[in-house]
């Protein structure tokens, strides 16, 4: 608990330094960026990754795994070149636990921030808060609590993306999602994706 603790106090900390990096950049920032970031522009992209669930199997010795295919779609708009907000959806995926099965879907509500690093490079952060909805069927032996469950948790995440044209840009993104399951136990599952966005 208390590495938890550091961890999101640690991110929270950078989350803050970047979107004051970000807003310094805005006061600066060459004209040519412009055409490249897109400042005041709406987005939506569509991504296919890899969960991380890390959850514990229970008591006793039990096939599981440990991710799935993910897939996420999210839509978005700057307030200028460097911040903005951004809703996601995420599924999250099904896998194999505590003799049963754990499914997890997400909608996310997220302060956006970009730093132009050139033109066509952007490095990307996030932080804001996933509602999910969770599922889980378990062993009664295992002592895993089975049932569905939905609530609200901490979520962020850190990417890049590289703009081949002013419109489309590809992307590489982590995010960390603090998600409810049965029992009224908050669990982190995380997710890897690749997308493609289209700024509008």
């Amino acid at each position: 608990m208390k590495t938890s603790l550091r961890i999101t106090t640690g991110l929270l900390a950078v989350a803050a330094s970047f979107t004051l990096a970000a807003g310094a950049q805005a006061q600066t920032a060459s004209p040519t960026y412009s055409s490249m970031v897109n400042a005041g522009g709406a987005y939506v992209d569509l991504n296919v990754g890899r969960s991380d669930y890390s959850l514990g199997n229970g008591i006793g010795v039990w096939d599981s795994s440990e991710g799935d295919t993910a897939y996420t779609a999210r839509i978005g708009s700057y307030f200028n070149n460097n911040v903005g907000m951004e809703m996601g959806y995420t599924d999250f995926g099904k896998i194999s636990r505590a003799g049963g099965s754990t499914r997890a879907r997400g909608l996310s509500f997220s302060l956006v921030g970009k730093y132009p690093v050139t033109p066509a490079f952007n490095l990307l952060g996030k932080i804001g808060t996933t509602y999910s909805d969770t599922d889980v069927s378990s062993s009664p032996s295992s002592g895993v609590a089975a049932g569905n469950a939905t609530g609200f948790g901490l979520s962020y995440g850190l990417g890049v993306e590289y703009s081949f044209t002013p419109q489309w840009s590809a992307l590489l993104q982590y995010e960390s999602h603090d998600l409810k399951f049965a029992g009224d136990n908050n669990e982190r599952v995380g997710v890897t994706t690749l997308g493609v966005r289209y700024h509008f």
